[in-house]
């Protein structure tokens, strides 16, 4: 990792997984999947299988019928597991049968939330075993009531934060932060490639200036050596669209992506 922010010990479960991996010297996996794609019981084989291979933190994907923030991977398994009946309860109880062992992050949009319950939903989303909740389409200071809600319980908010976003955004977003921040690495939707470059390291500076929350890297992540090279610059990398595009071909063709990205965080890490 390239730098060591403090932590402090909490009990929240997302800040004891951090204080685990800066104990060991380790760059964090954060991979991601949908819930209910291709089906329910292969979501849950390859959820299991994530943790199997090397994950830290387990994105989750709550589907939604407008995925604006996604690309056309995603948003494709977004449709298929729509269609095959999940729901925010679907998911939820896929989240709770899979006993990860891991910090899982519930990944999705306001609305569904909002019509499943904000209290319902941290309540039953704290017992099936979700440890955080990044919502696409909900900025900071947006609506206070949300944020209060979520700082009250036990399901942490992980904010997003875009390259281009100026320095005063960039404070207020981090202030209502919890668990990490998650940058995204370029502007657009996801899928493309990521490129490390000048402009990457610098918004990470960035955001490393403006909180001591760790920081992972995401967007466009397809490879191990790439994951490998992210990992030189940051504390976490995300890697969605790749793993959801490999697991429509089977379990294991999105096995031997999770084999090569953990293999490739292992090197970058004794560069």
């Amino acid at each position: 990792m390239a730098s060591t922010p403090p932590i402090t010990l909490s009990s929240h479960r997302i800040d004891r997984q951090w204080v685990r991996l800066r104990e060991q010297g380790r760059t964090a996996l954060i991979p991601y999947l949908t819930a209910g794609y291709p089906t329910r019981d292969k979501s849950l084989q390859a959820l299991r299988m994530l943790v199997d291979e090397g994950a830290d933190f387990v994105e989750v994907g709550f589907p939604f019928s407008d995925p604006l923030a996604d690309g056309p991977v995603i948003q494709r398994s977004t449709y298929v597991a729509l269609e095959g009946g999940m729901t925010v309860s679907g998911a939820l109880a896929l989240v709770k049968e899979a006993e990860l062992g891991v910090p899982v992050v519930a990944f999705g949009y306001l609305n569904p939330i909002l019509s499943y319950g904000l209290e319902r939903f941290l309540n039953d989303a704290t017992e099936c075993g979700v440890s955080g909740l990044l919502l696409t389409d909900l900025p900071a200071a947006e609506d206070p009531d949300i944020e209060r809600a979520l700082h009250a319980s036990q399901v942490d908010l992980i904010r997003l934060v875009a390259p281009t976003t100026d320095a005063d955004r960039l404070l207020r977003t981090v202030d209502s932060a919890q668990g990490f921040i998650y940058l995204i690495s370029r502007l657009g939707v996801t899928g493309p490639k990521t490129v490390v470059g000048p402009d990457l390291i610098d918004a990470v500076n960035r955001v490393r200036g403006a909180t001591p929350l760790p920081i992972a890297v995401g967007f466009g992540i397809t490879s191990g050596a790439q994951a490998g090279e992210v990992a030189g610059i940051c504390d976490g990398v995300v890697v969605g669209s790749a793993l959801v595009e490999r697991l429509s071909e089977g379990l294991e063709p999105a096995r031997s992506l999770m084999q090569e990205l953990s293999a490739g965080l292992r090197n970058g890490s004794d560069v």
